[in-house]
């Protein structure tokens, strides 16, 4: 297995060889640990890596600085330095044990002992670690054979490692769809379904942020179900929808048969009722972005998705919306036609303007507004016919527009 680890690029990379230089320690360190071993075990890519130490934060900084690499301290009271080097960063922690917990935030002293910084972690999976100089695996409580038997399972006892950190519930469930091939591990479960009140302490954000990375897994729906039968989602989202997970399986489904894009806005609406005062006063709950809280209102609102109307859901609010609310919202005897709609369709440009509405005789004003909009709403009710069509035909509503105000 170590040759896995030596052979990965990120582990050759020069700025990682330096930092390995800078740091070597006498207790074996730094090493490797968490997802980048684990990921390249799998075969998978990595984009994170984050190594151990026994140095204390300072002496790390200083021996970074000797070797002429950029440090900044990101977490120092919790052991974390940032070293940046060829353009990337690299979380650096001295090992811990945990003196005392609230379950929200931990006070941590600084250890030399690799196997009780790996007691602290969370999964088994999550604590495996990578010699920085040769690659060597080491591995405490079993989590290659977790790995490769596709169990997510807590560190030692489960109700002890969440009641150190009550988001390691919603993080059970999002490594369980990333990584889990089998069965949920029964204890584990149990232990997330007895904590889950914990969960009400935490910052709405933190939950939101775990929430979306698990939704926008590949396939997070057997998370979901055992979520909702462990009643995890009534800590923090009480207006679940009954059906979500028979609507999860049929976004999911649908994306996979034509090859759509995950969106987390269209994920997290399998999760709500199509309404837009419920589905405002969640995204005001877990303090959604603004950017996201106004996709997730424009794909609640307005009328079902139709094979009439889908185009102008797409003019109106976005190729993307139009997807959306078609994978959300469209009946199975529909769906293909309306996807057939929008495929190899580029949003059109209302061309008409203020300056062509007078120059066809209309007087300035607010007319000229009624009027443009009535053009506009004539052209999408038309399918969008080209702007030349579509100049000639305005010209002739106009007029008649015109005689029948004048005969008033």
């Amino acid at each position: 297995m170590s040759d896995i680890i030596r052979s990965a690029d990120w582990f050759k990379a020069p700025s990682l060889r330096n930092i390995v230089e800078a740091l070597s320690d006498e207790h074996g360190g730094p090493r490797i640990v968490g997802g980048a071993v684990r990921d390249s075990l799998l075969g998978l890519g990595v984009s994170d890596v984050d190594l151990a130490t026994t140095l204390l934060p300072k002496e790390v900084m200083d021996r970074l600085e000797q070797a002429g690499i950029k440090s900044v301290p990101t977490g120092v009271e919790h052991g974390t330095v940032t070293a940046v080097a060829d353009g990337k960063n690299y979380e650096i922690t001295t090992l811990r044990r945990d003196v005392a917990t609230d379950g929200r935030r931990a006070v941590v002293a600084f250890s030399t002992d690799w196997t009780e910084d790996a007691a602290r972690r969370d999964f088994t999976i999550n604590a495996l670690y990578a010699d920085g100089h040769t690659g060597e695996i080491f591995d405490y409580f079993n989590g290659q054979q977790d790995l490769k038997s596709g169990i997510v399972r807590f560190i030692g006892e489960a109700d002890e490692r969440i009641a150190e950190d009550y988001l390691r519930i919603l993080r059970f469930f999002r490594f369980f769809a990333r990584f889990g091939t089998g069965p949920a591990d029964d204890r584990a479960l149990a232990a997330c379904a007895k904590g889950a009140h914990g969960l009400t302490a935490l910052s709405r954000e933190r939950i939101a942020q775990e929430l979306t990375r698990l939704i926008t897994l590949p396939n997070p729906i057997l998370s979901v179900q055992l979520m909702k039968e462990c009643r995890i989602f009534a800590q923090f989202l009480p207006e679940l929808d009954d059906k979500v997970v028979e609507k999860l399986e049929t976004v999911v489904r649908r994306e996979a048969q034509h090859n759509l894009d995950i969106s987390l806005a269209a994920r997290l609406l399998t999760l709500l009722p199509r309404d837009p005062v419920a589905v405002d006063k969640v995204s005001a709950r877990l303090k959604l972005s603004n950017r996201l809280r106004e996709q997730l209102l424009h794909r609640v609102s307005g009328e079902l998705p139709t094979e009439s109307n889908v185009r102008e859901i797409a003019y109106r609010w976005g190729m993307t919306c139009a997807i959306d609310v078609v994978n959300l919202y469209a009946s199975d005897n529909i769906f293909e036609k309306c996807i057939a709609r929008l495929t190899g369709w580029s949003l059109p440009v209302f061309e008409i303007k203020g300056g062509d509405v007078i120059a066809m005789g209309v007087p300035a004003g607010p007319m000229v507004a009624r009027t443009l909009q009535s053009l506009e709403q004539y052209w999408i009710d038309q399918d969008f016919p080209a702007m030349e069509e579509m100049f000639t035909k305005s010209v002739q509503i106009v007029g008649e527009l015109l005689s029948a105000t004048r005969k008033a």
